[in-house]
């Protein structure tokens, strides 16, 4: 078996390929836009081939910005269109796909890789941790609503619910630079947020609102009249499906939130992706009415441990030795981590550790979503001395959890 880089010729084996992977059909020609491959960059792109030439397996990767914490916009690699007939599973494909494409990304000289895993137990094998999560919120709409607004506190701060401006009802098709727009100054300052090119939102490629399937948009604007929020959603045999809520301010999140509660003819009301600990059953006047779900979402992979470790930024000083092992790779490092004013320094030491984890785990602390003490409680991290855990969660802490909302 053969793993190659594909060129523009490859196209329609690569898509066909892919779509027999999953039992699915291609929707029209490559042409077309809207598809949610259609943003496929073929440079990234690889098939996996028999002997006598059949292709088996696909692997590919998008090129996104990753908001680090500390508002850091790093350069990473979204894993996807990954896939295996089910003719050739359990034969190696995948594990020699998988192994040719981190090869491939550490030679561009990129030092993380992300994606969105289809089952759980598939990726950690080759170093990938669950990074960021994502919670399903489900109110029922005799029972949506809300709280009275609270009086002001000692700081002078706006109670959650007030908001400077209005709410306006558009279609999708009526406002794409909004959102396109709204959601690039949200992930500039969202840890654990992926940018959305362009081109995603010109080929409508990816999931609403970023495909143009019709939806209708809430849009929130400050007191200038400038959009600073956005609800996209649709309704459906009785319920209306937030597909998400975009904003970088609780109280224009609040808005749009009674905005879509208060809609007629519907019983009930379904927030998709929101973050965990979001404060929105809080101000329900009834917190059992909200019935969540947890699931997971970005997953992360360290290709080059300093790198990655001095690229965030930090918000507690302090010093770690992390060993490291990467059982895919073959590989093992231990490495002094110090931090000091907000800035890492990560070199190698042959000090005594005072962690030892996988690869993958390294994954799940990197952005601040999974504490690191979870990990040691769950078997997954060991520690050699006390405080270190404590240390741990300190420094590997972002300014808010990560979250991601981009599907790719």
């Amino acid at each position: 078996m053969e793993v190659r880089p594909t060129t523009d010729k490859d196209l329609g084996v690569f898509i066909d390929t892919l779509h027999a992977a999953f039992g699915l059909f291609p929707e029209t020609s490559a042409e077309s836009a809207g598809l949610w491959w259609s943003a496929l960059e073929l440079d990234r792109s690889l098939l996996a081939m028999t002997a006598d030439g059949r292709p088996v397996g696909t692997a590919g990767a998008y090129s996104f910005e990753l908001t680090l914490p500390g508002e850091i916009l790093a350069p990473v690699s979204g894993v996807s269109f990954v896939g295996v007939l089910p003719s050739h599973r359990r034969q190696g494909v995948l594990r020699a796909m998988m192994r040719h494409q981190l090869a491939e990304l550490r030679a561009r000289g990129e030092f993380l890789s992300v994606l969105l895993a289809s089952e759980f137990p598939i990726y950690g094998r080759f170093g990938y941790g669950p990074a960021t999560y994502a919670q399903r919120l489900t109110v029922p709409r005799d029972r949506a609503a809300f709280a009275l607004p609270r009086s002001r506190g000692t700081t002078g701060a706006p109670a959650a619910g007030s908001d400077a401006g209005p709410v306006e009802l558009l279609r999708r098709a009526e406002c794409g630079e909004i959102l396109e727009g709204v959601y690039d100054r949200y992930r500039r300052t969202q840890p654990g947020a992926l940018s959305r090119p362009h081109r995603w939102w010109a080929l409508g490629a990816g999931r609403p609102p970023v495909s143009a399937t019709p939806r209708y948009v809430a849009v929130h604007r400050d007191s200038d009249g400038v959009p600073d929020g956005y609800a996209s959603y649709s309704v459906e045999s009785g319920t209306l499906t937030v597909d998400e809520t975009i904003t970088t301010d609780d109280a224009v999140f609040t808005a749009l939130a009674r905005f879509v509660l208060g809609h007629d003819l519907v019983t009930q009301v379904v927030f998709k992706n929101l973050p965990l600990e979001h404060p929105l059953r809080w101000q329900l006047a009834d917190f059992r009415a909200g019935q969540v779900s947890d699931d997971d979402w970005l997953w992360v992979r360290l290709l080059d441990i300093p790198r990655a470790l001095t690229a965030r930024g930090w918000f507690t000083d302090g010093e770690l030795v992390l060993d490291v092992d990467d059982p895919f790779l073959g590989e093992h490092g231990r490495y002094l981590l110090t931090v000091r004013d907000g800035k890492a320094d990560c070199v190698p030491t042959d000090r005594e550790p005072d962690l030892s984890l996988d690869v993958s785990d390294l994954g799940s602390v990197y952005l601040g979503g999974t504490a690191p003490s979870t990990l040691v409680r769950a078997g997954h991290i060991r520690a050699h001395r006390p405080g270190a855990v404590t240390l741990a969660d300190a420094l590997f802490r972002a300014e808010r959890p990560p979250h991601c909302l981009h599907w790719f």
